[in-house]
């Protein structure tokens, strides 16, 4: 018996497989997320269409999922965090990447990704890249006149503050 690409160490048959195969409806936020995820590495491309919130299916483009996800080699998933999206929530947000190769080139698709209730079922609504987190440097400025701290032998103001 197969794991389930889900990464969650379950059989296939036990995990996502019931989702995808419609015999069940994922309980909450991130089991959804999971088998949307295991879709794309089945190729079970009209699950991901019809777990799509349909507030967001007038522009999903079955065909364009369908080349990806042929042409994706996919890796692994890995669950950084889950908000809400409980089996009593009406919405939930779930950060995740996956991990695939395309081309040849080894990727990482980092989202956050929103998920609702309808109609007692939970939908895909949307997703945005995190925010990277801001970095403040800790230690002395360099002045306009002082040496350029990358090491070109210039002044900072005729080199990096330019």
């Amino acid at each position: 018996m197969k794991n389930c690409p889900c990464g969650s160490g379950r059989p296939f048959a036990d995990c996502c497989g019931p989702y995808l195969a419609g015999e069940q409806n994922p309980p909450t936020a991130e089991a959804l997320m999971r088998s949307r995820y295991s879709a794309y590495v089945e190729k079970q491309i009209p699950y991901l269409g019809v777990t799509l919130h349909p507030e967001a299916r007038k522009d999903y483009d079955e065909a364009a999922t369908q080349r990806w996800a042929q042409a994706a080699e996919w890796h692994g998933l890995e669950v950084r965090a889950s908000e809400q999206g409980g089996e009593q929530d009406e919405e939930g947000t779930v950060e995740f990447v996956a991990t695939y190769k395309e081309k040849g080139v080894q990727r990482r698709h980092h989202e956050l990704a929103r998920f609702r209730r309808h109609e007692g079922r939970w939908y895909y609504l949307d997703g945005k890249l995190p925010l990277p987190k801001t970095f403040q440097h800790e230690g002395p400025r360099a002045g306009r006149n002082d040496p350029c701290p990358c090491g070109s032998g210039k002044k900072y103001k005729k080199c990096c503050g330019a």
